[in-house]
């Protein structure tokens, strides 16, 4: 059962939940003292303050929400924690066949139905047993009426009433085919009733002739009792028809329940109505491109694309999220509101959420944490989010986790993701998921880890798992490394290169055909000198000239630069600035953004200049060096494979 709730903006920039109506053996009082103590608990997000202003003409809950709150994450979040949403128990026990039982509905409702046909079958043969004695009074009073001289005169002759009943019953009445005739009768019955020509009347029928009044005696009165006469045939010709036919008899039952729909049903007070589902809301959504942010701390919020601007690169960069002491943003892309969104946490699992859904926030806005809006575990983080339009069969997903593990899981696996989230990969103790990346067998894959290696090679080369599964080995790492970053890619795609951005700000890009292709476990090739000035490797993406990119310091600056200013350099090369960073700032994170069209600000062939003292040394100008690989390069595909 579901209380009655609306969302009402209060005034300008601010909304409130109203309640008007709550579910059955709800104790307004209580619920607001309860929910009240949720919020200050903190188990309640969202709600600023609650006020009760119930009058004499109904009751009226209201939840002022915060300003930046959404307010269908706070209502579905007052139905699942609030009694605004509860159940109403009921104990279906019933005797049957003389012993008490509990019944499902299903059995309930049959049991009810059986009960029906045997009360309506008792009745039936009660009321023909009562019409077939009264139709026979019926015709006594016809046939006396019809010989009413004959009455008269045995009535005045006899005794008593016992002499004058006896006569009665030994007298031979005529008459009768007559009123069988009249009355509506067969042919065939008024033929048989005066071909025997006279009858007799029984004990009941005599009684009821000396019980009946003189007024019953005038002409009017013999023209009732045929009518009344041939209602009675057709009543119990009916009721015998019910007792014959079974469709017959629930045709009547079905019938009296429909009256008593008629004459005694009135509104609901409970409404019996479709659940709400995400496709109502969505429908009421806007589909607007937005910019999704998550923070190392935490926070999650969608800001709208346009309020991103492009800038030079090399530039300081604009303001982006407020960020508190140790937090930066580690994670954005863009997307469409109604995009659907999975979110994978370093513990393997995964949680759904449609974009619109997620907090809404201006480019400088903290966000909402996401333990508010996703149900984690303890000390669960999110470290992946995949938005797609559709799920596809022919699209997987594809883990990569620290330890150099890969794993592979077809999409569909994760279309009926619960509220508590998933299972998506079994990670082993020590390990941690870091990268999930959607797939179809045409995509490459490639692991590049913090001290500069990479090794890539076809999707295919990992079969498809389930969601509990383990996975494979996808690098094989040096000591002291780990997988910072994966990175897939359709083989045919010649305009796409790898940009590689060092902690120190600096980074390049590279082919993708620099990258030769080789079996998984493999220990890697150089694809960034991780020198002192560059130090390791902070992120990877796959990007096109047309793009835009994206640097985040983890102070929360950022910058935004066209990727077809930066230069495509060698594997074995530093790379140079891309984005300035003061002492003890690093890069924490980079973004691919879709070119959204919008004027950048930079005159068309403006030089790029390096600053005094980023002068690339010798050693990073582009060379054709020999791969740096290993004994195991083309690791085995069986060996190290691990499902659970």
């Amino acid at each position: 059962l579901r209380g009655r709730a609306r969302v009402e903006e209060i005034r300008k920039d601010r909304n409130a939940i109203v309640v008007d109506e709550l579910p059955f053996m709800v104790n307004k009082a209580r619920w607001i003292e309860a929910t009240a103590e949720m919020v200050r608990d903190k188990r309640l997000e969202g709600i600023s303050d609650i006020r009760d202003e119930s009058d004499r003409t109904g009751m009226r809950v209201v939840f002022e929400l915060k300003r930046d709150a959404n307010d269908q994450v706070i209502l579905n979040n007052l139905y699942k924690a609030t009694a605004l949403q509860s159940s109403f128990a009921v104990n279906m026990l019933a005797i049957v066949d003389g012993r008490p039982v509990l019944l499902p509905l299903r059995r309930a409702l049959q049991v009810f139905i059986d009960h029906r046909r045997d009360v309506v079958t008792r009745r039936t043969l009660y009321d023909l047993r009562e019409a077939r004695l009264r139709r026979e009074i019926v015709e006594g009073l016809g046939l006396a009426v019809i010989n009413i001289d004959r009455v008269i005169e045995i009535i005045r002759s006899s005794k008593d009433t016992d002499e004058a009943k006896g006569r009665l019953i030994k007298e031979r009445m005529a008459g009768l085919g007559g009123f069988l005739e009249r009355a509506g009768r067969p042919a065939e019955e008024v033929e048989a009733a005066n071909a025997s020509g006279f009858t007799t009347l029984s004990a009941r029928q005599a009684q009821a002739i000396l019980d009946m009044r003189l007024g019953r005696l005038t002409g009017l009165e013999r023209e009732k009792l045929e009518a009344e006469y041939k209602e009675l045939w057709e009543l119990t010709d009916y009721l015998e028809g019910l007792l014959a036919d079974e469709a017959k008899l629930m045709g009547a039952i079905t019938d009296e329940l429909r009256q008593l729909r008629s004459d005694f049903a009135d509104e609901r007070r409970t409404k019996i109505v479709d659940a709400e589902g995400e496709i109502l809301t969505e429908e009421l959504i806007d589909q607007e491109d937005m910019v999704v942010t998550r923070t190392h701390l935490g926070y999650i919020k969608r800001t709208p694309a346009d309020e991103y601007e492009a800038q030079g690169r090399g530039g300081r960069g604009i303001t982006g999220a407020t960020s508190t002491e140790g937090d930066f943003i580690v994670d954005m892309f863009a997307a469409s509101t109604h995009d659907h969104l999975l979110l994978f946490t370093d513990k393997g699992r995964v949680y759904y959420k449609k974009v619109f859904e997620l907090p809404e926030g201006s480019r400088i806005a903290k966000g909402r944490a996401i333990v508010n809006v996703l149900d984690l575990q303890e000390a669960e983080q999110v470290v992946a989010m995949l938005p797609f339009t559709e799920f596809r069969d022919d699209t997987s997903v594809f883990f990569a986790t620290k330890s150099g593990t890969v794993k592979k899981t077809e999409l569909s696996q994760f279309e009926n993701v619960r509220q508590s989230g998933i299972k998506a990969i079994t990670i082993e103790d020590g390990d941690r998921l870091i990268k999930a990346e959607l797939t179809t067998k045409d995509h490459d894959v490639l692991l590049t880890s913090a001290k500069g290696f990479a090794v890539r090679f076809n999707e295919a080369r990992v079969r498809p798992m389930g969601r509990t599964a383990a996975g494979v080995r996808g690098i094989s790492l040096r000591p002291d490394d780990r997988l910072v970053g994966m990175s897939t890619f359709t083989r045919d795609d010649a305009a796409a290169t790898l940009i590689t951005v060092c902690e120190r700000g600096y980074g390049k890009r590279t082919a993708l055909a620099d990258y030769p292709t080789k079996n998984r476990g493999g220990k890697g090739v150089i694809t960034i000198k991780t020198t002192a000035r560059n130090g390791q490797v902070s992120a990877v993406r796959i990007v096109t000239d047309d793009d835009h990119l994206i640097l985040i310091s983890d102070r929360g600056k950022l910058i935004r630069m066209r990727v077809g200013e930066i230069k495509v350099q060698g594997r074995a090369t530093q790379g140079i600035r891309l984005m300035r960073v003061d002492d003890g700032e690093h890069v924490a994170a980079i973004e691919r953004l879709a070119d959204p069209g919008e004027a950048t600000g930079i005159a068309e062939g403006a030089p790029i200049a390096i600053d005094e003292g980023d002068t690339v040394p010798n050693d990073s100008i582009e060379e054709d060096l020999e791969e740096t690989t290993e004994e195991g390069e083309d690791g085995e595909d069986a060996d190290d494979e691990t499902e659970a």
